[in-house]
């Protein structure tokens, strides 16, 4: 009996596996891939949030997040510490620079 492969991105034509449960494996990591990206990708904009916003709400929502994140081996804990550090770092020095102001210039033009 023959099996059909499904056209997955993994599987098209690149890999073809010999071993019946390989064609899972295959599938589950494509899945985790997927799963994986997107949860990296929201944790690159909580971060962001976070360093824009002046509330400590949103520092508290990407620390935990990260937290989340290396408990389910998504990232390696030793990033997420790393994040956490610099996020951290980040709002201090926020809170401490003052605001930016625009200077007009004070020369004619001709």
């Amino acid at each position: 009996m023959i099996h059909a492969v499904p056209a997955t991105p993994l599987l098209r034509g690149v890999f073809l596996p010999n071993i019946k449960a390989a064609v899972k494996w295959a599938k589950q990591s494509e899945k985790r891939e997927t799963r994986n990206k997107s949860e990296k990708n929201r944790l690159k904009t909580l971060f962001k949030r976070a360093v824009d916003s002046t509330e400590n709400a949103a520092a508290l929502v990407a620390e935990s997040a990260y937290d989340r994140a290396a408990g389910k081996g998504i990232i390696h804990p030793n990033k997420a510490a790393r994040k956490k550090s610099r996020l951290a770092k980040a709002i201090k020095r926020a809170a401490v620079a003052p605001v930016k102001t625009v200077k007009k210039s004070t020369k004619a033009k001709k």
